[in-house]
């Protein structure tokens, strides 16, 4: 079988195509930043369809690897909030009508779900902002992110297994990294589903918030973050994500390398002169 074409997409009144994804940068300020209108260093990605409760169809996530490569490449650009447009979903997997008529053979001809590995190779730290449910590819979407903020009507689950599959972006691995092998075998086998406040308990995410503050929530935290110096911030996610899948003491070992690495930074040198001066710092990035 050929790999599946393109999804065909309607064109606007302006002749151009339409798309998946929609990217607000620098990102609109929340309340509690007036009276500053936009958020710097903040980028805000919206998963843009919504009458399919932004199922994850292959064009949606080529588009989605795209627009957060351009971002991690943009010097600017310090962290990412990604989320689902509308209230009901953050995505709500993947796009079974395309995925049906599949084979194994090509699966593999196609390379589409090669842009899931672009995603997990984002340096930028990426905050998903949860609303509705996060069903099968986008459970997995959101556990790629690197932190989880959910609303109190968000909902966990990966019930690939009720259509005769299994879990294939992610959803085996990092599950079980987050919430241990039982509760992930459980989830998976069974393809129950849990609410925000249990995802919470679990370690599954970082924080849940009524559902119309959860993009503000994000983008908040994503805030903090981007104010912080960019090389260390992705030198630390890096080691932090490693720890996942190296020895401890391959860990300890990548961890102190970074840390030294640091020590030949502007920023590490301006952090340190800030701190003994009692001033706030202002980082170059360098």
């Amino acid at each position: 079988m050929a790999a599946p074409p393109r999804e065909p997409r309607p064109g606007n009144q302006s002749g151009r195509q339409a798309t998946f994804i929609r990217v607000a940068y620098p990102a609109p300020a929340p309340v509690s930043a007036a009276p500053a209108t936009t958020l710097p260093g903040v980028a805000l990605v919206t998963l843009d369809r919504p009458a399919a409760l932004n199922r994850l169809s292959f064009d949606l996530l080529d588009e989605l690897a795209d627009a957060l490569e351009a971002l991690d490449g943009d010097p600017s650009c310090r962290a990412i909030v990604l989320t689902g447009a509308g209230e009901r979903a953050f995505a709500a997997g993947a796009d079974i009508l395309e995925l049906a008529t599949q084979t194994s053979a090509s699966l593999h001809e196609g390379q589409r779900f090669a842009a899931w590995d672009r995603l997990a190779a984002v340096g930028l730290p990426v905050i998903a902002a949860v609303r509705g449910v996060a069903l099968g590819g986008g459970c997995e979407l959101a556990m790629t992110c690197d932190m989880i903020v959910a609303a109190e009507d968000a909902t966990f689950g990966q019930p690939e297994i009720r259509l005769g599959v299994m879990p294939g972006a992610g959803g085996t691995q990092r599950l079980t990294r987050a919430i241990g092998k039982a509760r992930a075998m459980a989830m998976i086998l069974t393809g129950d589903s849990i609410g925000a406040a249990q995802a919470h308990e679990l370690g599954l995410v970082s924080q849940v918030v009524p559902a119309r503050a959860t993009v503000d929530a994000a983008l908040e935290l994503a805030a903090r973050i981007a104010a912080q110096p960019p090389l260390a911030v992705r030198a630390a996610k890096r080691a932090v994500l490693a720890a996942a899948e190296q020895s401890l003491s391959a860990g300890l070992a990548a961890e102190r390398d970074a840390f030294f690495a640091l020590f030949d930074t502007d920023d590490q040198a301006e952090g340190m002169a800030a701190f003994t001066e009692k001033r706030r710092p202002t980082w170059s990035g360098r």
